[in-house]
Formats: C-alpha cells, sequence, structure tokens
C-alpha cells in the first residue's frame, strides 16, 4: 500500500529562505493535518513545530513557515493528528509475556483449548506448559472445565492455562500437585473448585500462585525482550504512554535501563504490584521520575472478576445463589495499606469490580485522604457500583476505567448481577459526571491493545460485529469529545502528567499519532477499521516496521 504521509528534508517552499538570520531554528514542522490539540477548548490547527522534543509553537502552516527553519520536515497529507494515546491501565509485561505462551484468546470451547496446546507443545516441546485467554462464557457450555482431558492428554508435563481475565485458572493434575493443592487446600482471597470432592483443576485468584512455585525462572534477556515485542504493538497501535498495572521492582528496573540505553522509546506510568519486597522499597525510596519512567503508585487487587465469579458483591450471585465472590485484600487489610501509602506520598491504585469491593475501596480511600486534596488516587475498573456510593468519586478519587468491558461483558453480565444492580455497572458516564474526569484504557492482553476499539466502545457501546442494534446501555456512552481527552488528557492528569502530555500545547512533548480517518467525525461503524499511520514520541518518529 503507497503511504499516505511522508517526511522530508527541506522543501522547496524554505530553500530560497534558509539563509534568513530572522528564522528559528527547529527540529521538525509538523504541516498539513486535521490537528486536535486536545487543549481546553479542543481547538483544531494545521501545523506545529517541534524542537529538543517539545512543541514550540501551534498554528497555521502559513505562519509557522514564515517564521521556523525546520530540520525536517513531516507533511501529514490533510490527515488527522492527534496526542499520543494513553493507556490507562493495561499489562505491558503482561502482554510481551503472553506472546511466548499458548494463545486461547477467541476459543469457542474447551476441546479447541486443548487442540491449541497440544499444537503448542508438539512445537515447542516444553517442561512446563503455560496459557492464557479461554472465557466459558463464548463456549456453547458456559460452564469452567475440567482437568480430565487434560490429564489424558499430559500426564506427566504441568500444564496451567488462564483465563482472560486472569483471574482464575485450570491446571492439570501434574501441575497441582508439584504446587501441593489438595480438595482440603483454603486460601484466603480465592477459591479451589472442587466438585465431589475432588479437584476441578479450577483455581480462583489466591490460590492460583501455588502451581507456578514450579515454574521455569524467566531470564533477564527474555523478559527483556517480552517489553520490546509489547511495546512494538503498542507503538504501531498509536500509544506513546502505557499504565502498567502492576510490576515487580525487578520488571521496573528492567524497563528503566531499556530506556535508558535507547532500546525502549514508550514512556510506562509503572504501577509497584502489593508486595511486602515492593512497598519496602518503593515507598521509603520515594517518587522516581524520569522522562519516559514514573513511579509513584501501589497497584492492589480488592477482589477477582465478574467473568469468573470472583467479584466481591454485596448481594449474592443473580446466577449463583448462595455465591458473593471473595475479596482479595480485606476491609482492615485496604485501610492499613491507604494510611501506610497516603503517608509515603504515593498513589493508590485498587482493582475493584464487585459493589462490596468497590464501597470498601471508596471508602478507605475516603479516610486515608480526609485531608489531601491533590491524590488522585484511581478504583481500576470501577466495574460495578451500587448507585448510592457514587458521590464518591471525584477528582481526588478518579475512576479508571476500560470501555472494552462492558462490550466483552454485556452479553452475560445482567445474569450475574441482576436488572437492578446493572444500573451501576460499567456506568462510564455517571462516573464521569460524578468524578469530572475519566481515565479509560483496555486492561490487555484480557483485551485487545488496539485503543481505537476502546474509542468505539466509549462512543458506540457496541462490539465490533456492531452489536447491539442501538448500543448496550447508551445512557453511559461518551460523546467523541469525552473519549479522546479520557484517552490523552485525563489519563495524563491521573498520572500528574497533565503538564507534560496528554495535549498538544507549548512546551509538552511532542507525542502525537496520525490516524487515516478523522474519528471526531467519520461515521460510527468506521472507527474500529480507524488505522494508525505513524506514532512520534518526542518529535522522533518510532512506527515499527511492517
Amino acid at each position: 500500500m503507497k503511504k499516505l504521509v511522508h517526511l522530508t528534508l527541506l522543501p522547496l517552499l524554505f530553500i530560497s529562505l534558509s539563509c534568513s538570520s530572522e528564522w528559528i531554528p527547529v527540529d521538525l514542522l509538523v504541516q498539513n493535518a486535521t490537528v486536535y490539540t486536545v487543549d481546553e477548548f479542543f481547538t483544531t490547527v494545521d501545523a506545529f513545530v517541534v524542537k529538543d522534543g517539545k512543541i514550540v509553537e501551534t498554528g497555521t502552516m502559513e505562519e509557522l513557515a514564515s517564521k521556523y527553519s525546520p530540520a525536517e520536515i513531516y507533511d501529514a497529507g490533510g490527515k488527522v493528528i492527534v496526542p499520543g494515546l494513553i493507556d490507562a491501565h493495561a499489562h505491558l509485561y503482561g502482554l510481551g509475556g503472553s506472546l511466548q505462551t499458548v494463545d486461547l484468546v477467541g476459543t469457542k470451547s474447551y476441546d479447541e483449548v486443548l487442540e491449541r496446546v497440544v499444537a503448542f507443545q508438539k512445537e515447542k516441546n516444553l517442561s512446563f506448559i503455560q496459557g492464557r485467554g479461554w472465557d466459558q462464557n463464548d463456549w456453547e457450555v458456559k460452564e469452567f472445565p475440567t482437568k480430565d482431558k487434560l490429564d489424558s492428554l499430559f500426564p506427566d508435563t504441568p500444564v496451567v492455562l488462564r483465563r482472560i481475565d486472569g483471574h482464575a485458572l485450570l491446571a492439570n493434575s501434574t501441575a497441582l500437585e508439584l504446587g501441593g493443592v489438595t480438595p482440603d487446600t483454603y486460601v484466603e482471597g480465592g477459591e479451589v473448585i472442587v466438585k465431589d470432592g475432588k479437584l476441578t483443576g479450577v483455581l480462583v485468584d489466591a490460590p492460583m500462585s501455588m502451581v507456578y512455585t514450579n515454574a521455569p525462572d524467566v531470564t533477564t534477556e527474555n523478559a527483556a525482550q517480552a517489553l520490546l515485542d509489547a511495546e512494538n504493538i503498542c507503538l504501531s497501535l498509536g500509544l506513546t504512554t502505557v499504565n502498567d498495572a502492576g510490576l515487580s521492582r525487578r520488571i521496573i528496573e528492567l524497563i528503566d535501563s531499556l530506556q535508558q540505553r535507547g532500546e525502549m522509546k514508550l514512556r510506562v506510568y509503572a504501577m509497584a504490584s502489593n508486595y511486602k519486597e515492593n512497598l519496602d522499597h518503593f515507598l521509603s525510596k520515594g517518587i522516581i521520575k524520569t522522562d519516559r519512567l514514573h513511579v509513584r503508585s501501589v497497584k492492589v487487587y480488592a477482589d477477582g472478576a465478574l467473568g469468573s465469579r470472583g467479584a466481591a458483591l454485596k448481594a449474592p450471585y443473580s446466577d449463583q445463589p448462595g455465591h458473593f465472590g471473595a475479596m482479595i485484600t480485606t476491609e482492615e487489610q485496604l485501610n492499613a495499606l491507604a494510611q501506610r501509602i497516603a503517608t509515603a506520598g504515593y498513589q493508590m491504585n485498587t482493582h475493584a469490580i464487585g459493589d462490596s469491593a468497590n464501597v470498601a475501596v471508596l471508602r478507605a480511600y475516603t479516610k486515608a485522604l480526609k485531608d489531601k486534596t491533590d491524590a488522585r488516587w484511581k478504583v481500576e475498573h470501577a466495574q460495578v457500583v451500587d448507585v448510592s456510593d457514587f458521590d464518591y468519586f471525584s477528582k481526588n478519587i478518579i475512576p479508571s476505567v476500560q470501555p472494552t468491558h462492558a462490550t466483552s461483558d454485556m452479553y452475560w453480565a445482567e445474569d450475574r448481577v441482576g436488572p437492578d444492580r446493572i444500573k451501576g455497572a460499567y456506568a462510564y458516564k455517571t462516573l464521569l459526571n460524578k468524578a469530572g474526569i475519566i481515565a479509560l484504557g483496555t486492561d490487555f492482553p484480557v483485551e485487545q491493545v488496539n485503543p481505537m476499539y476502546t474509542f468505539y466502545a466509549a462512543v458506540a457501546r457496541k462490539d465490533l460485529e456492531n452489536y447491539p442494534e442501538g448500543g448496550f446501555r447508551m445512557e453511559e456512552a461518551l460523546s467523541r469529545e469525552e473519549a479522546l481527552r479520557g484517552m490523552t488528557i485525563w489519563a495524563a492528569y491521573s498520572n500528574f502528567e497533565e503538564d507534560e502530555k496528554g495535549s498538544l500545547e507549548v512546551g509538552k512533548f511532542a507525542d502525537f499519532v496520525v490516524l487515516d480517518k478523522d474519528i471526531m467525525k467519520v461515521d460510527e461503524a468506521a472507527l474500529p477499521s480507524t488505522k494508525v499511520l505513524a506514532t512520534f514520541v518526542n518529535g522522533e518518529n518510532v512506527t515499527p516496521k511492517k
């Protein structure tokens, strides 16, 4: 396909004037574009100039051409430019790691899962098989699988297959035995599913870690490759900053080293996972900030996921009487954590799916932040919120949501929570109205990485098959301007980075994306097919080569 955008060096327009001493030298002129600056007034311009990785001025092609002498010119060919897109909640390292395991996303039956595992092992011949991506809600039989067939196929090799949300897994007998899991195993904050006194192989949340104790260690070389592989995908789709929701000290320091060596261009807002060694290190060290890495937050899990019925609800699940889900972190522990994190001057970002988990988090936040007005703590997902609890949200307690969760879950979500609780579920417009701000992400690799799907799901509330007609609970849809702000300036604000990114304004990083369609005007149905033509970070074209 012929490229629609191109880079030229000192075109004829400037050659005759290049010796003018009055011209101001700059590194880059971007011209011939519809530029959505996403500033306070949502201004559009057709050109801007960059020096030392930052925007010097925005305006018209004519006025900038008469003032600046650029070393390079990028002609956008009349296409649309938006600020570099920010994924406010994702798992960058998890995405890279998933590329090295069995891909089970999109499987339509348990038998298809098994077929993919067999094919993968035939090629790889590993001593410990891992995979991720199955979702029983997509199968004709919408029940958790059992390990019997897995045992017959792999009687001696441990196999661990995580559900798509990461909050449940299926393990074979070998993996369970090596991990010390028995029918009597109990771990607070999760469940070992037993049927007729025997292990089914399914573990939900907290007990899952037991089956990974014998997994082979990931080498630094493999971890670095996982990060770079994931970065390549992100940059190709227009993401210039990714919030990684839960990392170890080792991976955070590896990201920093890759960035410092110039091997990694992507900016990362790293949330330190809620482990003792992480907290002891980062909370005592204080905020870490470079131009590409920002560490000032802790990622906590309050509960599990709705799809695996691990989300903590105030009343029983509508489709499983007597079952409430489970808190991974108790309310008492949340309160203690919140106080410690607040004292250290860090941000607390907590996964909360069920209405019981959400209110526990919101109460802990409110108590810990009673004397703080600019903490910007985030509730990650804020998925099912009791209508009476929405008033807790503000610019100090920010909802961080993933619109494609709504369009992935809409087929069965009401079955889980019933017609009354669904009114407070995936309620993005309500959350925005209460908080005055909303940060948008994907939660990849739980969902697909493509931020255009995020934009589409936020405004159309439909899946990629244009279902349902009229959209899912459209009263909770965002406008296109709100969705773009949620993927840029509001996400930056939630990271304490609104003064350096999130909009194309003077003094900010020249992070921007060139699109083949005008997402603010094109027909809604065309939004998911919008392509990224180029991605720039610091004024550098970092578009991966195909």
